[in-house]
């Protein structure tokens, strides 16, 4: 694609005999120039290396975001693991209450807003149980 009034500039190229012949097949197409296939050739394969480049500079980030995804969905297994093997103990060690004791269920719903009052601050703290007090 020369620009209207700019001479264009002549090379001289060397090419392998088969690719040769196949430019020499898609030049003789009704339409198709020589020059302008070697135009849109350059152009495409120069506008791909813009392409290559810019992956590149964004490579190296994109690798650290795919592994903090990684570490978090890890991270939840883990946790969801754990919250399923507690409950898994916690059901086998229990008795259940009988359906007529009033007073145990009434200490269960206390019990369980106090358990849902404490997630509620320590989720507010920022704290991580889990972790020990200096690495918080």
């Amino acid at each position: 694609m020369a620009l209207r009034g700019a001479r264009p500039v002549r090379y001289q190229l060397f090419l392998p005999r088969p690719l040769s012949e196949r430019f020499e097949q898609l030049a003789a197409a009704p339409g198709a120039s020589k020059s302008g296939l070697l135009t849109a050739a350059l152009e495409a394969w120069l506008n791909r290396r813009g392409a290559d480049e810019l992956e590149q500079r964004f490579a190296l980030r994109l690798d650290r975001l795919s592994n903090q995804l990684a570490r978090i969905e890890r991270d939840g297994q883990v946790q969801l693991e754990s919250l399923a093997l507690f409950v898994r103990y916690m059901l086998t060690v229990n008795p259940p209450v009988a359906d007529e004791d009033e007073a145990a269920r009434a200490v269960g719903r206390d019990r369980f807003a106090a358990f849902v009052e404490r997630v509620g601050r320590q989720l507010a703290s920022g704290r991580a149980t889990f972790l020990p007090d200096d690495a918080a």
